[in-house]
């Protein structure tokens, strides 16, 4: 079965002022159609054809380059999408006993997340993962993730920061620190722990 684009949850403009709506746009339709639609392309006619995102990634060595990059495009923005929302929340329950216990506090995270971010060198992301049961922070070049097999930091991502210039140049250019900053302003933390909660 072809892998689709998700629909978004919310509007193009639901972010802004934080994420403006022709960057959404832009980024979902165009940026996250493309990956979707190489994935497919890449995909066609080989063993990798019926498997699922999480198959291919656990097993990604063993799939070529074009399979690597749009399928980890492919399911970094799927996550992406989910993880960000109009109304932007705190952390409650386990997920923020969590974060206190692994960071010391909410604003101790947002500062590694964006140090992790804003030093990974060109196109990448910054996760906060779930390895053995604790929370932990890292980050992947390109369009890689931690469930790949090649990962340098294997673990379960539960929240992702698309560091991608195209996720903020329109509104930010070349100031990253800037969006990474605004980003937390739109963290939909109830799907952060829902899916914090199905990794441990």
């Amino acid at each position: 079965m072809a892998h689709t684009l998700p629909a978004l949850s919310y509007a193009f403009d639901a972010l802004e002022p934080h994420i403006d709506a022709l960057t959404m746009q832009i980024h979902h339709d165009r940026h996250h159609q493309a990956y979707v639609d190489n994935l497919n392309k890449a995909l066609a006619g080989t063993d990798g054809e019926g498997k699922s995102l999480e198959e291919l990634m656990a097993n990604i060595s063993a799939y070529p380059a074009a399979v690597r990059n749009n399928g980890g495009g492919h399911w970094n923005h799927s996550l992406f999408w989910e993880i960000l929302g109009a109304n932007g929340s705190q952390p409650t329950g386990a997920l923020a006993d969590a974060i206190n216990t692994a960071f010391g506090s909410l604003d101790a995270l947002k500062e590694k997340m964006n140090t992790t971010g804003t030093t990974r060198f060109g196109s990448g992301w910054a996760w906060l993962i779930v390895k053995d049961g604790k929370l932990e922070v890292t980050s992947t070049p390109n369009q890689d993730n931690p469930l790949m097999d090649i990962a340098e930091v294997k673990g379960t991502p539960i929240l992702g920061i698309d560091v991608w210039e195209h996720a903020y140049y329109l509104k930010y250019q070349n100031k990253r620190p800037d969006y990474l900053g605004a980003i937390w302003n739109v963290i939909n933390w109830d799907v952060v722990a829902a899916k914090y909660s199905a990794a441990v």
